[in-house]
């Protein structure tokens, strides 16, 4: 039986940065992946799928240039899955070589097969041609990652009513679709589709979209999504869904409202991967949705098995999944780190962008802590003008009382990338006057920070009376 310092489940972010970390520190690691292929859901289906996907659409639909050249303007009239897709394989095909070319140089043995606890320090391996294999380790990472959450009153086909894993098997674009949910991947692919030219409706019990972001932001992004004709169902909930003799979709509401469509796509959330993994043999246990509870060093109630990535719940984002997998192996050897989570960008790829870090007023105003915004506009900075920007925003929040930076709120184009600016200014308790005083190149959607922070002290000038 083969002994190793650390045995991961998982080569998504989580387990890959864990298991070379650990490599790093001189320990013996593994990897056991189900797939034939490493990179987990981030890699295969989640997160550089749907980007790529939304990169080919952008530029396929000419969406960039519509600002300088009219709604009408397309870059191809008829675009097809395999335009898509052909992006998609060459993105997913790099990542994998990169990725195993990072694992062996740091000396990572990759496993294949299916991983299920016989103790706490023994995880049994099947492999597909029934080959069954035992391994032990003083340390185990969970790192499963989710799969798409697929209730037993949602008739999935496959072909007209999917889950969001499901949109990498597309043979045609839909006309109409309805999109039920609008969390992070409901939202993405929804915008994603009407900027297809996809009629979508969009379903949501609650009564807005994206909650957790700052109101401005949400309002500003519900108006985009109205503007470019996408129908939002909010407060509503879906009573049954069936298929018409003509083939059609037929999405029932509990409000008495129907709506046809040629495809629906289901995306109310995600479970935790861990059903196969016989927890329970071992005293661990994980929620309803699948997620394993771990403390702030990313234990479980066994201190040799730590679980990190999307199988602990919130926030649920690659970049934070590779920094817990990396601090999990960190801790696991009593390695110095710096945890530096507490401020994290979260970023959506919706079209239009979003991105935040910090608070939001909402936040602000439950603390009782004194604030002021901030607000630059896209179309007020050059670069706005150049690149056609009629809408988009960086929004900032002080505080009043020692003019630190509280919190960042990015929509529109560039916004995953413009928010680290912000998040190493708050990560580092950086002020006002950082935004006021510095240069910025010119013309860059970044001199938005600085248009904000002017904004802002303007708010401010009366408190110094």
């Amino acid at each position: 039986m083969k002994k190793f310092d650390l045995i991961v489940i998982g080569s998504g972010p989580a387990g890959q940065r864990a298991a070379v970390q650990a490599a790093k520190l001189g320990k013996r690691a593994a990897i056991i992946e189900r797939n034939l292929k490493v990179g987990g859901v981030s890699v295969h289906t989640g997160t550089i799928p749907s980007k790529t996907v939304r990169e080919a659409v952008l530029y396929l639909s000419g969406w960039r240039q519509r600002g300088f050249y009219g709604m009408s303007h397309r870059e191809r009239t008829q675009i097809t899955p395999d335009d898509v897709l052909h992006r998609v394989n060459v993105t997913l095909n790099h990542q994998v070589e990169v990725t195993c070319d990072q694992l062996s140089r740091n000396g990572v043995e990759m496993i294949t097969g299916s991983a299920s606890f016989s103790d706490p320090h023994t995880l049994t391996v099947t492999q597909d041609n029934g080959d069954i294999s035992q391994l032990k380790a003083d340390f185990i990472l969970i790192a499963v990652g989710t799969k798409t959450y697929r209730p037993e009153h949602i008739p999935f086909n496959h072909t007209t009513i999917i889950d969001s894993d499901e949109v990498l098997n597309l043979k045609t674009i839909p006309k109409s679709m309805v999109v039920v949910g609008a969390g992070v991947i409901g939202v993405e692919y929804a915008t994603i589709f009407s900027a297809l030219d996809v009629k979508v409706t969009l379903v949501e019990e609650r009564a807005e979209v994206l909650g957790f972001l700052d109101n401005e932001i949400t309002d500003e992004l519900q108006h985009q999504m109205r503007d470019k004709g996408m129908v939002l169902q909010l407060e509503e909930k879906v009573d049954d869904i069936t298929t018409a003799p003509n083939g059609k979709v037929i999405t029932s509401l509990k409000s008495g409202k129907k709506i046809q469509s040629d495809m629906l796509m289901f995306a109310a959330g995600r479970a935790g991967a861990t059903d196969t993994l016989n927890l329970d043999s071992i005293g661990l246990s994980a929620d309803s949705r699948g997620r394993i509870k771990v403390n702030e060093n990313f234990q479980t109630e066994l201190p040799h098995i730590y679980a990190a990535g999307d199988i602990i719940g919130f926030p649920s984002l690659a970049a934070t999944s590779m920094v817990q997998g990396r601090l999990s192996a960190c801790h696991m050897f009593n390695h110095d780190y710096n945890n530096k989570l507490e401020y994290f960008p979260y970023g959506i790829y919706s079209v239009p962008e979003i991105s935040m870090v910090g608070a939001t007023e909402r936040q602000l105003r439950e603390q009782g802590i004194a604030y002021e915004t901030g607000v630059a506009r896209f179309r007020e900075v050059a670069r706005g003008q150049i690149l056609g920007l009629h809408q988009g925003l960086l929004k900032m929040l002080f505080s009043v009382d020692d003019k630190k930076l509280l919190g960042v709120h990015v929509i529109g184009e560039g916004s995953t990338e413009l928010i680290h600016i912000g998040q190493a200014v708050i990560t580092h308790g950086g002020t006002l006057e950082y935004f006021v005083d510095s240069a910025f190149n010119y013309p860059t959607l970044a001199e938005a920070y600085k248009v904000a922070a002017l904004n802002c002290l303007n708010k401010l000038s009366p408190y110094d009376l």
